[in-house]
């Protein structure tokens, strides 16, 4: 396996890429700090040629953005990872999904574009599971949600107790309907704006509760399916690697990439919609 050059040797970057991953099964319960250490353990078994940070205390290029919660799946967690070399895109995403356990999966791998990944990171689309909760229940309870122009909330926080509103940063909450006969169980699809405090779907939920009688026998199951841009005239989410596949494309061909457009559409500030 190869050593990482010391400090005094260090190679600059030369390719920045950019990493969708999921978190499934139990692996959902991974903190943030437990998959970074998983990740740069799988960097290392895959070999690849991470650069380091200069100073007294070198560290990889590794920067994450917009962690889930502990405790909650998703099918759209992103990362970028600086090289010393360049390598295939999709060789570096089997390499990494081969080294880290089954659970964390990486989903697809690209070369950089320009801009910031994390400023594209607007908002989350989320799925709320409430096994036990029939669906005409859940329909009651959002109606009285959205009705609300504020709903204060409490979550313990690393400065302690924080009162927050949860209901400005809804964009979309509705109660999706299983195409196949299932057991009893409600399904809430929301779309959360990113902000500050940030509001995450278990106080979505916990804002239903507090202005419905909502009796839920069970643990909520959180996935979130999507993070990226905004797009102003629906208020769904876009995808915030299309930019990044649309310049590889257009280095390719010597032509712009049709996404462009779309994308900063969906950079402007969405309006809340119910």
């Amino acid at each position: 396996m190869p050593v990482q050059a010391p400090p005094s040797q260090q190679l600059p970057a030369v390719q920045k890429l950019r990493i969708r991953f999921a978190k499934r099964g139990r692996l959902r319960f991974t903190s943030h700090r437990d998959f970074q250490r998983a990740f740069e353990r799988a960097v290392r078994r895959a070999g690849l040629p991470v650069a380091f940070s200069h100073g007294f205390s070198p560290h990889p290029k590794i920067s994450y953005a917009g962690a889930a919660p502990t405790g909650a799946a998703s099918e759209a967690e992103y990362l970028e990872i600086s090289l010393t070399h360049e390598r295939d895109a999709e060789q570096v995403r089997a390499a990494l999904d081969e080294a880290l356990p089954p659970g964390l999966d990486v989903l697809e791998t690209v070369v950089a574009g320009p801009g910031s990944l994390a400023d594209q990171l607007e908002a989350s689309e989320w799925r709320i599971a409430l096994p036990g909760v029939a669906p005409e229940q859940a329909d009651a309870a959002v109606a009285a949600f959205l009705e609300r122009d504020e709903i204060m909330v409490e979550r313990m926080t690393k400065r302690g107790l924080r009162s927050f509103d949860c209901r400005a940063a809804v964009l979309r909450l509705t109660v999706a309907r299983e195409p196949e006969p299932v057991p009893t169980c409600a399904i809430l699809q929301v779309v959360l704006r990113h902000g500050t405090p940030a509001v995450r779907p278990d106080d979505v939920l916990a804002g239903v509760l507090e202005v419905a009688t909502l009796p839920v026998p069970g643990p909520a199951l959180l996935t979130r399916l999507a993070q990226g841009p905004l797009i102003a005239a629906t208020g769904t989410v876009d995808d915030p690697l299309a930019r990044d596949r649309d310049a590889n494309q257009a280095t390719a061909t010597g032509q712009a990439g049709p996404h462009q457009t779309h994308t900063a559409e969906g950079d402007a500030a969405a309006p809340s919609v119910p």
